[in-house]
């Protein structure tokens, strides 16, 4: 569940009413909900109390310091991709042992910080990086864990863009290599590979592709204990569903209800990295109506965020669902799919002012009818929302508020026209 309702036909975050953030704060706004996403947090630590089970939350999809100190105190690890995101989960308070470090790119300097930081686990993508890693791993005097990252051969079935586990990847090796790996370089004397990371990519709608993913990958962790290998671990990365459209994925129970039997009695650790599936939900982003434009047959409701504060739509084809923070008596949402198909709606197109055709967020959209000025909530957009925003056409990123229950206060503040040339400036 979330906790961004209506009642009587108004918005709320938890305990507060959107409009008065929006009014307090301005558009566009992020609006985050901690009570959604320690439901989530909980709900998939609870799926797989089962096991020995580390939840390393995915900070690419909403790294804000604030949110990851209290997911931090709520008991999660973390899942990073970056220098950057890493010091943001020292910043606030993270345990670095408790954090994976992923990516097909680590510079020189993100492993040495890494190393020092005391990185849990490196999920290494190829041999030249694993040399990379031994080397600097050696130079600085430390020891290291490392996962290898394998493509099973799986296809999520999601956007392609997003796709990650099929052979033909810029991601990790071959299951067939993998053996290889092993063999030449587990007797290195700085890093201990003894862990398997599977990452099937983001988005997935059913728990099958998992599921056969994680057999593929047991029977490599069998293959490799029988020549001598030690594998304590098996990582099943990120990609879990959220629910964009109401029942639109499973849940983490249903998730772990083919993955925990699987695993029991394997002698595994389970590390897991979710994102999405924590975040989506938790957030909103309002925006104000501009104007109402008629083009042939097409209506335009021209709302004041961009592509540039939520990209999703045009680079992934996403669906936000998208609803008047305030709406009549019958209109309050219980199941996006009906909301959608009730009566008294209009079709309309919602666009940003962006000089780009891209920049919307929904096209041929069934919306009640909006006028200029009222306060719009495009849903679910806590994940890969705030965090791939820009500075496109000049335009200062939005405000982040986190919503506790009746409390409320600002964990990002707007970009102003100064903070965006600040770093521009000489001298």
């Amino acid at each position: 569940m979330d906790y961004f309702n209506y009642k009587n036909g108004e918005l709320f975050a938890e305990e507060v009413a959107v409009e008065t953030l929006a009014a307090e704060f301005g558009t566009p706004l992020y609006v985050y909900s901690k009570s959604t996403f320690l439901d989530h947090l909980n709900k998939i630590k609870n799926a797989y109390n089962a096991l020995d089970t580390t939840v390393c939350y995915s900070v690419k999809a909403c790294g804000n310091i604030n949110i990851l100190k209290f997911m931090a105190q709520a008991g999660s690890g973390f899942d990073v991709v970056s220098g950057g995101e890493l010091y943001r989960v020292l910043q606030a308070g993270g345990d670095a042992q408790r954090a994976v470090f992923a990516g097909v790119g680590k510079t020189d300097r993100e492993i040495i910080e890494a190393l020092r930081a005391g990185i849990g686990y490196f999920n290494v993508e190829s041999e030249a990086e694993l040399e990379t890693l031994i080397e600097l791993a050696k130079t600085e005097g430390r020891k290291a864990k490392a996962a290898l990252r394998v493509n099973p051969d799986v296809d999520a079935q999601t956007h392609s863009f997003v796709t990650t586990g099929k052979k033909e990847s810029k991601f990790g090796v071959d299951i067939d290599r993998a053996e290889r790996v092993f063999a030449r370089y587990t007797k290195n004397g700085a890093v201990k590979l003894c862990a398997i990371h599977i990452h099937l990519g983001s988005g997935g709608k059913t728990i099958e592709p998992y599921v056969e993913a994680v057999r593929k990958s047991l029977l490599l962790i069998d293959s490799l204990r029988k020549q001598g290998f030690e594998i304590e671990a098996i990582n099943l990365g990120g990609g879990y569903g959220a629910d964009y459209v109401s029942g639109y994925s499973p849940s983490a129970e249903e998730y772990a209800s083919g993955i925990v039997p699987l695993l029991s009695g394997k002698s595994l650790k389970l590390i897991i990295e979710p994102g999405k599936s924590i975040a989506a939900n938790a957030g909103i982003l309002l925006c104000r109506v501009l104007y109402i434009k008629r083009g042939g047959e097409k209506k335009f409701v021209i709302v004041d965020a961009g592509m540039n504060d939520l990209i999703r739509p045009p680079l992934y084809d996403a669906f936000h669902f998208i609803w008047p923070a305030k709406v009549k008596p019958g209109l309050e949402p219980v199941s996006r799919e009906e909301a959608i198909t009730a009566s008294g709606l209009e079709t309309v197109d919602v666009v940003g002012p962006i000089c780009e055709r891209s920049d919307y967020f929904a096209q041929n959209r069934a919306l009640p009818p909006v006028i200029r000025d009222e306060l719009v909530a495009i849903f679910s957009a806590g994940a890969y929302g705030f965090s791939m925003a820009s500075n496109y056409n000049a335009r200062g990123r939005a405000a982040e508020v986190l919503v506790e229950q009746d409390r409320y206060r600002v964990i990002r503040r707007r970009e102003t026209y100064e903070t965006m040339v600040a770093l521009e400036r000489s001298g």
